[in-house]
């Protein structure tokens, strides 16, 4: 079986999208996906790109289509815990770090799925401590501990690391997939992953 791993961070929609997706790719295949979370401003920062928010915003009918192109893939794949958030952007630092600290407290999995929750299917201004802090203890997550751990180096050494690694690698942006070292951009291109995973099995 072929290692698979999707590079994500919580401020992506379409990264969000692909999350609820790649559990019917999982059940389809047999394959496991390994998360690894990035920074997204990091890596724009790392490879002079910008988000398609900012790219595109004086572009002629391009955000419209852009939408258009969503409203099919979550018809198409029956989604229906997706709503845009009315504080996009939101400013992710804390909520990746927080993910590293999820990992090093066993809570990972969970830590994901909640807040993913709390971004896209119930959205919250998760860049606002106070919020973020009632959004983790509402879903029974360790708010306290968290916050300790991501004040730590540790934590921000790991979160920075594995964003300088996702760039060395290929990396501009999120959704990224990879399939052993084949790179794979955007949600679009999660047909291609699966028949990667297929023909590798």
């Amino acid at each position: 079986m072929p290692k698979v791993e999707f590079l994500f961070d919580f401020g992506s929609p379409n990264a969000y999208l692909s999350h609820l997706v790649i559990p019917e790719i999982e059940k389809r295949t047999g394959a496991k996906f390994v998360y690894l979370p990035i920074l997204l401003g990091g890596v724009f920062k790392l490879t002079n790109n910008r988000s398609p928010a900012e790219a595109f915003a004086g572009v002629k009918n391009k955000p419209e289509y852009h939408r258009l192109e969503t409203e099919r893939f979550v018809r198409q794949h029956g989604i229906t815990r997706y709503q845009h958030n009315p504080f996009f952007p939101v400013n992710t630092l804390m909520i990746m770090r927080g993910a590293m600290a999820a990992r090093e407290l066993g809570i990972f999995e969970r830590y994901v799925d909640q807040v993913y929750r709390h971004m896209w299917a119930e959205p919250k201004k998760l860049d606002d401590p106070a919020v973020l802090r009632a959004a983790l203890l509402e879903s029974d997550l360790p708010a306290d501990r968290l916050f300790e751990l991501v004040q730590t180096a540790p934590v921000k050494e790991a979160l920075m690391a594995e964003t300088q690694r996702a760039v060395d690698r290929g990396t501009f942006g999120s959704p990224t997939f990879f399939v052993d070292d084949e790179i794979y951009f955007g949600k679009d291109k999660l047909r291609d992953v699966e028949e990667a995973i297929v023909a590798k099995r």
